[in-house]
C-alpha cells in the first residue's frame, strides 16, 4: 500500500506542476496587463507602468517568471510559502483564506443534500421502473438538468424572497394554493408509493387531504410568522424517523433495533426542556457538538440495553435516529429565536435576502440570530446549485443500479430467499456506490473551485469571483493562487476515490497485489 501512494502520489505531483506550468505561460502570453497604463496620457503613467513591471516581474520571460512564482510556492518547507501578490498588492493567500470558507458554507450543503437526494430518489426510480414514479423522476431530472442556473436564480429570486417576504406580513394561504399544493403532494405520494390502481387512488386522496388540512391549520394560526414545533410534534416526527431509518437500516423484522429506534424519540421529548435551556443560556457551536456526543453516547447505552448478540446494526440505527431527533430540536430552537429575529431593524420584516452572504446590519453576539442569518442566506443559493446537481445524480443512480439488479449475484441472493430490502440494501446498494464514488469526490472537490454564475446572482464573494476577477484583470498570479487550489484537490480526489474503490470492493485489493 505505501509503495502505490508512493507512486500515486509521485505522479499526481508531476501533472500537478506540469499542467501548472502550461497554464501559467498561456496565461502570461494571452494578454498584457500593462496595455492600459502603455496607451494613458497620465503624467504619472510611466511611473505606475515601471511599478508594476517591477511588482509582477513582467521583465522575466514567462517560462523563467513560472519558477520565481514557484519559489514563493515552495516556500511551504521553510514556513514562508507564498502565491505573490495581486495588482492591487494585495497578498494573494489573504484573499484566498478569506474566498474558500465563503465558498465551502455556499456550496457544500448545496453538495450533500443534492447526493443524498439524487441517490435516494435514483434508487427508488430503479425499484419502480416504468412506473408513474419512474416518469415523473425521468421529466422532473431532465427539466432540471437543462434549466439554466441563472434563470433558476431569478425565478427564486422573485418568488421565494419577494413575494413569499411580501406573504409573511400576512401569512394567509390562499385556498387556490392549498388547492394546487394539496394535489401535487398527492400526486407524488401516489406515484412513489404506487400499486394497484385503487392503492394509488386512495393514497392520493389520503396524502392530499392530509396535505389540505395541514396548510389550513398553518393558514388559520399564520405559522408562517410565528413559527415552531413543540415537544409533542419533535417526539411525533421523531417516531417518524425511527421507522424510517429502522426500515432502511436492519428491517422491522430486528426487533432490538427497531425498540431502540423508537426509544429515542422518547428520550428527546424527555431531555427536551433541559436541552433547550442550555440552548438558551449556553448557546454557541460547542454546545451543539457536546449534546451531539452525548445523543451518541445514549444511543450506544440505548442499544446495548435493547440488544445482546449483534448489536453493530442496532447501534448504528439508534445513532442515525438520535442525531436526526437532536436535528429536529435544533430546527425547532431556530423556530423559537425566527420571531425576534424577524423583527429586528436589520431584518425589517424580510428575512429571506437576495443578494450578499450575511447581514452587517445585524447586532453581534447572539449565535441563532447568527445562524438564521447563515441559513437564510444560504436559502436561494442553496435550493439553485440543489436542483441543478440533483438531476445528475437521480439519473445516474437510477441507470448504475439497473445494471447491477440485473448481475447473476443479485438472482443468487433472491434464490436463497432473501427479503427485497436485504438484496436492495447490502448487496445491490454497496455495489451501486463504486461507480457513483467517482463523481461524489469529484463533486466535493470542485466544491472549492466555486460556483461562477451563482456567486454572480447572489453577489458572493467566493472562489468563483476570485477567478472572474482574475481573468478579467489579467492577474497572473491571483489566477495561479485559486487554479493551484483547485488542482491540487481535484487530484487528491482522484486519489481517495482509488482508496474508497478499494474499500467498496474488496476484489481491487486483490488485483492491486
Amino acid at each position: 500500500m505505501i509503495a502505490y501512494l508512493g507512486r500515486r502520489f509521485s505522479a499526481l505531483i508531476i501533472i500537478l506542476f506540469g499542467s501548472s506550468f502550461i497554464l501559467y505561460n498561456l496565461a502570461a502570453v494571452s494578454g498584457d496587463p500593462t496595455e492600459a497604463l502603455r496607451g494613458s496620457t497620465d503624467p504619472k503613467a510611466r511611473q505606475q507602468l515601471y511599478a508594476l513591471i517591477r511588482q509582477l516581474h513582467l521583465n522575466v520571460p514567462p517560462p523563467t517568471r513560472y519558477f520565481l512564482w514557484l519559489k514563493g510556492l515552495l516556500g511551504v518547507f521553510t514556513g514562508h510559502a507564498t502565491f505573490g501578490v495581486t495588482r492591487e498588492n494585495i497578498p494573494v493567500t489573504s484573499l484566498l483564506s478569506q474566498a474558500i470558507p465563503t465558498t465551502i458554507r455556499l456550496i457544500l450543503m448545496a453538495t450533500i443534500i443534492a447526493i443524498v437526494l439524487g441517490i435516494a430518489f435514483g434508487i427508488v426510480s430503479a425499484l419502480r421502473q416504468y412506473s408513474r414514479f419512474d416518469y415523473a423522476m425521468t421529466f422532473v431530472a431532465f427539466l432540471m438538468y437543462s434549466l439554466p442556473i441563472f434563470w433558476i436564480a431569478v425565478l427564486l429570486k422573485q418568488y421565494l424572497a419577494i413575494s413569499f417576504n411580501n406573504f409573511l406580513a400576512n401569512p394567509v394561504i390562499a385556498p387556490s394554493w392549498i388547492i394546487v399544493a394539496s394535489v401535487v403532494s398527492g400526486i407524488f405520494w401516489a406515484a412513489l408509493i404506487s400499486g394497484t390502481r385503487r392503492k394509488v387512488q386512495i393514497t392520493f386522496l389520503v396524502a392530499a387531504l392530509a396535505s389540505a388540512i395541514v396548510l389550513i391549520v398553518l393558514s388559520l394560526t399564520k405559522w408562517f410568522a410565528h413559527p415552531g414545533l413543540g415537544p409533542i410534534l419533535v417526539c411525533a416526527m421523531g417516531i417518524g424517523i425511527a421507522y424510517f431509518v429502522t426500515f432502511l437500516s436492519t428491517g422491522f423484522g430486528n426487533k432490538p433495533a427497531f425498540k431502540s429506534a423508537l426509544a429515542m424519540p422518547i428520550i428527546g421529548l424527555v431531555l427536551y426542556y433541559p436541552v433547550n435551556y442550555f440552548f438558551k443560556h449556553f448557546a454557541g457551536l460547542l454546545t451543539i457538538l457536546v449534546m451531539a456526543l452525548v445523543t451518541v453516547l445514549i444511543a450506544i447505552l440505548v442499544a446495548r440495553f435493547f440488544a445482546k448478540v449483534d448489536r453493530g446494526p442496532v447501534i448504528r440505527t439508534s445513532i442515525i435516529t438520535g442525531l436526526l431527533v437532536g436535528l429536529i430540536i435544533i430546527i425547532d430552537r431556530l423556530m423559537q429565536a425566527f420571531v425576534p429575529y424577524f423583527n429586528t431593524d436589520a431584518v425589517n420584516g424580510r428575512p429571506i435576502p437576495t443578494i450578499s452572504q450575511s447581514n452587517s446590519l445585524l447586532p453581534p453576539g447572539n449565535f441563532w440570530f447568527g445562524l438564521l442569518d447563515t441559513l437564510f442566506h444560504l436559502f436561494l443559493p442553496t435550493i439553485a446549485l440543489t436542483l441543478i446537481s440533483f438531476a445528475g445524480y437521480v439519473r445516474y443512480s437510477r441507470g448504475t443500479l439497473l445494471e447491477v439488479l440485473n448481475q447473476d449475484y443479485i438472482r443468487t441472493a433472491r434464490a436463497k430467499g432473501l427479503t427485497e430490502r436485504t438484496v436492495v440494501m447490502r448487496h445491490a446498494f454497496r455495489n451501486t456506490l463504486i461507480p457513483l464514488t467517482t463523481i461524489i469526490v469529484v463533486d466535493f472537490a470542485a466544491i472549492i473551485g466555486g460556483a461562477i454564475i451563482t456567486e454572480r446572482v447572489f453577489a458572493w464573494q467566493g472562489m468563483g469571483t476570485l477567478f472572474n476577477k482574475a481573468i478579467t484583470d489579467l492577474d497572473l498570479n491571483l489566477l495561479m493562487g485559486v487554479f493551484f487550489v483547485t488542482s491540487t484537490l481535484a487530484v487528491l480526489a482522484n486519489l481517495a476515490a482509488d482508496l474508497l474503490y478499494s474499500a467498496l470492493d474488496p476484489r481491487i485489493r486483490v488485483v492491486g497485489k
